[in-house]
C-alpha cells in the first residue's frame, strides 16, 4: 500500500478492503474504522456520530488522526509511561511479594506504570484485599474452588506442562512474617525453567521458543495486511488438547482486553496477541510453537501424545494418594499435545485406581502461564508458613535434574509432588478431641508490654536475686522507670520479692527474682532411639521428665502419635504445678537439618523412613498451644544460655554430641540461626580441617562425627572385646566409656581419636568467630568420657589458633543435664517470650502463635 495517509474522500480498494475488515471483526477499531468509511461516504460528523453511537468530539478525533497519520494514526496508542498491555498475575505477584508497605495499589501502580484504577480492580478480581489475610479467588477457567490455594506439584514433559493445585473451604491463617520467599527463588526458577524446556527442545519437540518468547509479530502490519494470528489453545476462542493450555510464553486474551507483561523477576519478550479465529477456524497450532513437519510419522507422534497421556494420569493418581485430604486441580500451563480435536475444557484423564477426582483448568485469559505460575508460587508463600523456599528450591533442582537429562528417555520427565502438607490440615474435632480434658491450653497470659520490661526480667535472670537500684545501675533504666516496671511484673506474678536486706544507712533493699511458677514450657527432644520430654518452670528447674525408647525404622504416623503420646503423659504427670494462664507452649528438639519455615524435618540421620516429614504441623494437630521446632544443637544453646544465667552471659558455641556432632552459637547477645535456621553443621568442618575430601573436593562424612558408632568401632580395632549389649549403638558406646574411665587404654584411645577430630573442628570454630568459650554437652557427654573431651579440645583451641597470644579458650561442660536438647527445647520458648530484643532483630513473635 503505498497510500496510508489519504483524505476523507479518497480510500484506495486495499485501504477500504482492511477498514472493512477491521469494521467486521468488532471492539475498539471497528468504531474507527466506521468512522472513516463513513466520512468516505461524504456523511457530516452528526451523522456519523449518530450512526455509530459515539460523541461528536470522538467523531472529530478519529478524523483528524486519519488525515494527519493514516492508518497508523488508528492503531492503539498506549499512552505515555504505561504498558499497552497488562499482566494481571505480574501484578498479582508485586503485590504479595513486595516489602513492607510497598504493596498497596498505588506503589504497585507506580512501579509498573499502571493506573491505579487498574490494580485496585485486579486486586478485587483476584480477592486481594489490602490489610486482610490473603484468601484468594483465582480466576483460572473455570475458578479454583475454595479460599485456600497451595502449589502442590508440577508435570513438565516434552509436550505439556501442567501446574498442581491444592485447595480447600476454609482459609488458613495469616503466614509468620518472615516466611515469603523473594524474588532471587522465583528468578532462579525461571532459570530452571529455561533450562528445562530448552531440553524438551533437544530432540525437536517442545516449544520452539524458550519459556515467555513467543514469536514477535507486527501487529499493524499484521491488520493492514488482512492477516490473523493463530488462536492460542485454552484462548477465548479455542479449546485445544488435555487441557487447552497455551504454547509457553503465549499470552491469554480476551475479546475486551490486550495481554502481555512488564516482565519482573525476569522478562517474558515477544507477547503475542492471538486474535480469535472463531470456533470453526483450522488454525490450532500456537504462534511461537514449531509446526510438525509433513514427513513426520503421525503414528509415532500419536504414540508420543499416549505416553504422554499416561504417564501424566499416573502423575495425578499418584497425586491423590498423597494429598488425599486437599481437593486437586491440574491448571495446564501449555500444552503441545493438541494437533488432534480439541478436548471439552472440563475433561482431563483421571487417576486410575482412586477415589478422588482431579479437576482441569486453564490459566487466565488475562495472564501468561509463566506469570501465572510466579503468582501462585507468592500466593501459596504469603499464605502458609509451610511453603518455604526450600520447597520451591527442590522444585527448582528438579527441573535441573530435567534439563540435564536425556530426552530419548522415556522417564525424562519433571513429576515434582511436595511433601503432604495437607496433615495438619485435618478436622478441627481432631483438635478439639486432643485437648478435651486438658487445661494447658497454652494461651500466653504473660504479655510483655514493652522492650523495657524484658530488659528488666532478663536482669534480673542472670542475677538470680539482685536489688531495684541495681537493676538500675545495670541497665541504665531511671530508678523511676525500674521501680514502675518491677511493680508491674510483681502484681502480675512474674517477680517475687526476697527478704529485706539491711543497709547502713536510709531504707532497706529488697531484692526480687523471677517467680518460677509463674510460667512452664514442655520440650520433647526426638532422637533416633530415645524419646526425651521434660517441663521446666521459668527458673529453670526441672518438673519432671519422662523418656520412651523408639526405633528409627518406626513409620512417621505412629512415630509422631508416640511423640504427642509422650507429650500428654508429662504434662499430666506435672498435674497441678502448671497454671493453665502459665503454660507458654511447646519446644521441639530434632536433629538436623530442619526447615524450621515450614516445620519439616528433612532426612534426618538413621531416620531413613522419615524422609521430608512437616513434623511441626502434625504435631500441632495434638497440641492445642503454640508449637515451635529447633535444631537440637540449637536448642541446647538456648538452654544453656538460659538456665545457665551470669555463666553463660557472653558469646560462646556449644559442642552437642549426639547422633552426630552440631553447634549451637550464642553470639551478640542472642541465638544465631543462619538464614536457613540451620547454622552450626559441624562435620564438614572436621572434615576439611582434617583434609578428609573427595577427588572432588567434597567434605567426606567423617565416622568420628558420630561417636556412638564410631567410639565403639575404634575400641573393637584396638583390641576392645566388644560387650554384648541389646542397646544398640547407644549401649555400646556407654559400655566403652566405662571402660575408658575404669583405664582400659584401647577404650581411651578410641575415645581419644574422636576428641581430636571433634577439637580440630572445633579450632576453626575460634578462629572463625574469635570465642573464647566452649560448651560441651549431649547424650553423649556423659561423665565417663567428659575428662578426654575437655582435655583434647581444650588443648587444641589453646595452642593452634592464630591469635592464641590474645586470648585463653574456655572448654567448659554444660549446666544441663544428659537432656540437655529436651530442657534447651522448652528453654526456647522461655527465649522466644522474654529475651529483650529490638524489632528489627525479632526472628519469633514475641507473642507466640496459638496454634
Amino acid at each position: 500500500m503505498s497510500d496510508t495517509r489519504p483524505g476523507d474522500g479518497t480510500l484506495s480498494p486495499e485501504l477500504r478492503a482492511v477498514l472493512r475488515r477491521w469494521a467486521d471483526e468488532g471492539g475498539a477499531l471497528a468504531t474507527r474504522a466506521g468512522v472513516v468509511l463513513l466520512a468516505a461516504d461524504g456523511l457530516r460528523d452528526a451523522e456519523i456520530s449518530r450512526r455509530l453511537g459515539v460523541s461528536r468530539q470522538t467523531v472529530g478525533s478519529w478524523r483528524q488522526r486519519w488525515t494527519s497519520a493514516g492508518i497508523d494514526g488508528l492503531e492503539h496508542r498506549p499512552r505515555t509511561g504505561r504498558p499497552a498491555t497488562v499482566d494481571e498475575a505480574e501484578v498479582v505477584t508485586r503485590t504479595l511479594l513486595a516489602p513492607g508497605g510497598s504493596g498497596a495499589s498505588r506503589a504497585v501502580a507506580r512501579e509498573l506504570g499502571l493506573s491505579h484504577a487498574t490494580v485496585a480492580g485486579i486486586r478485587r478480581r483476584w480477592r486481594l484485599v489490602p490489610d486482610e489475610p490473603v484468601s484468594p479467588s483465582v480466576p483460572t477457567r473455570p475458578p479454583l474452588p475454595g479460599a485456600d490455594v497451595w502449589v502442590m506439584g508440577l508435570y513438565v514433559d516434552g509436550l505439556r506442562g501442567v501446574l498442581l493445585a491444592g485447595t480447600r473451604l476454609v482459609p488458613s491463617p495469616p503466614a509468620t512474617s518472615g516466611t515469603v520467599i523473594g524474588a532471587d527463588v522465583l528468578a532462579g526458577l525461571d532459570r530452571s525453567l529455561d533450562a528445562a524446556l530448552a531440553s524438551t527442545r533437544r530432540d525437536g519437540a517442545g516449544p520452539a521458543e524458550g519459556p515467555g518468547a513467543g514469536a514477535g509479530t507486527d501487529h499493524a502490519a499484521s491488520r493492514r495486511q488482512g492477516r490473523r494470528t493463530a488462536v492460542a489453545p485454552g484462548s477465548a476462542g479455542a479449546a485445544g488438547g488435555w487441557a487447552g493450555g497455551a504454547a509457553p510464553g503465549e499470552p491469554h486474551r480476551d475479546p475486551a482486553h490486550a495481554v502481555g507483561t512488564t516482565g519482573a523477576f525476569g522478562a517474558d519478550p515477544g507477547q503475542v496477541p492471538a486474535d480469535s479465529s472463531g470456533p470453526g477456524s483450522d488454525s490450532r497450532r500456537v504462534a511461537g510453537t514449531r509446526p510438525a513437519p509433513p514427513d513426520v510419522d503421525s503414528r509415532a507422534r500419536s504414540a508420543d501424545v499416549g505416553a504422554s497421556d499416561r504417564a501424566l494420569a499416573g502423575y495425578l493418581a499418584q497425586a491423590s494418594r498423597r494429598h488425599p485430604d486437599l481437593a486437586l486441580h491440574a491448571v495446564t500451563l501449555w500444552d503441545d499435545a493438541s494437533d488432534g480435536a480439541p478436548a471439552p475444557a472440563t475433561e482431563t484423564p483421571q487417576p486410575p485406581s482412586t477415589t478422588g477426582t482431579v479437576t482441569c483448568h486453564h490459566i487466565p485469559a488475562r495472564s501468561t502461564w509463566r506469570t501465572f505460575l510466579r503468582a501462585m508460587i507468592a500466593l501459596d508463600s504469603t499464605s502458609h508458613p509451610e511453603s518455604s523456599r526450600r520447597v520451591y528450591l527442590d522444585l527448582a533442582a528438579e527441573l535441573e535434574r530435567y534439563a540435564a537429562g536425556r530426552p530419548d528417555d522415556p522417564q525424562h520427565t519433571v513429576r515434582w509432588l511436595r511433601e503432604n502438607v495437607a496433615g495438619h490440615l485435618g478436622a478441627e474435632s481432631a483438635k478439639a478431641g486432643s485437648a478435651r480434658g486438658h487445661t494447658w491450653s497454652g494461651v500466653n497470659q504473660i504479655d510483655l508490654g514493652s522492650f523495657n520490661e524484658c530488659v528488666v526480667i532478663e536482669t534480673v535472670r542472670l542475677s538470680g536475686t539482685i536489688t531495684r537500684g541495681e537493676i538500675a545501675h545495670r541497665t541504665g533504666l531511671t530508678q523511676q522507670s525500674v521501680s514502675r516496671i518491677a511493680r508491674s511484673l510483681l502484681d502480675r506474678g512474674i517477680l517475687i520479692e526476697d527478704a529485706q536486706l539491711r543497709a547502713t544507712s536510709g531504707k532497706p533493699r529488697t531484692p526480687v527474682r523471677l517467680r518460677g511458677a509463674a510460667a512452664h514450657a514442655l520440650g520433647i527432644h526426638i532422637d533416633p532411639e530415645l524419646l526425651t520430654a521434660v517441663v521446666i518452670d521459668l527458673d529453670g528447674a526441672i518438673v519432671c521428665t519422662r523418656t520412651r525408647s523408639v526405633s528409627a525404622d518406626t513409620d512417621p504416623a505412629e512415630f509422631v502419635e508416640r511423640v504427642a503420646a509422650l507429650g500428654r503423659e508429662t504434662l499430666a504427670e506435672a498435674g497441678g504445678a502448671v497454671r493453665p494462664d502459665g503454660f507458654l507452649g511447646i519446644g521441639v528438639a530434632v536433629p538436623g537439618p530442619v526447615d524450621i519455615a515450614s516445620g519439616t524435618v528433612l532426612g534426618p540421620p538413621l531416620m531413613s523412613a522419615w524422609g521430608d516429614l512437616p513434623l511441626l504441623y502434625l504435631l500441632k494437630d495434638h497440641f492445642p498451644c503454640p508449637v515451635i521446632m529447633e535444631k537440637d544443637s540449637t536448642a541446647a544453646a538456648a538452654g544453656e544460655r538460659w538456665i545457665g544465667r551470669d555463666r553463660r552471659a557472653r558469646d560462646f558455641a556449644y559442642l552437642y554430641l549426639g547422633t552426630g556432632v552440631g553447634t549451637g552459637l550464642y553470639l551478640n547477645g542472642d541465638i544465631y540461626r543462619g538464614v536457613s535456621a540451620n547454622a552450626g553443621e559441624f562435620g564438614q568442618l572436621c572434615a576439611i580441617a582434617l583434609g578428609r575430601v573427595d577427588k572432588d573436593g567434597r567434605p567426606e562424612i567423617l565416622p568420628e562425627c558420630n561417636p556412638p558408632v564410631s567410639v565403639p568401632d575404634l575400641a573393637a580395632r584396638g583390641g576392645l572385646r566388644p560387650v554384648a549389649t541389646t542397646g544398640g549403638s547407644t549401649a555400646a558406646y556407654l559400655a566403652v566409656g566405662r571402660a575408658a574411665a575404669a583405664g582400659d587404654r584401647a577404650a581411651a584411645a578410641a575415645v581419644r581419636e574422636v576428641a581430636q577430630a571433634v577439637g580440630r573442628g572445633a579450632l576453626g570454630l575460634i578462629d572463625l568467630l574469635d570465642i573464647d568459650l566452649i560448651v560441651l554437652g549431649g547424650p553423649f557427654f556423659t561423665d565417663d568420657v567428659a575428662d578426654f573431651y575437655l582435655a583434647e579440645i581444650a588443648r587444641t583451641v589453646n595452642e593452634f589458633p592464630t591469635a592464641r597470644r590474645l586470648r585463653r579458650v574456655e572448654v567448659e561442660p554444660s549446666v544441663l543435664s544428659a537432656g540437655a536438647a529436651a530442657v534447651g527445647a522448652a528453654s526456647t520458648i522461655f527465649h522466644a517470650t522474654f529475651t529483650p530484643r529490638l524489632r528489627g532483630r525479632e526472628t519469633r513473635a514475641r507473642h507466640l502463635p496459638t496454634g
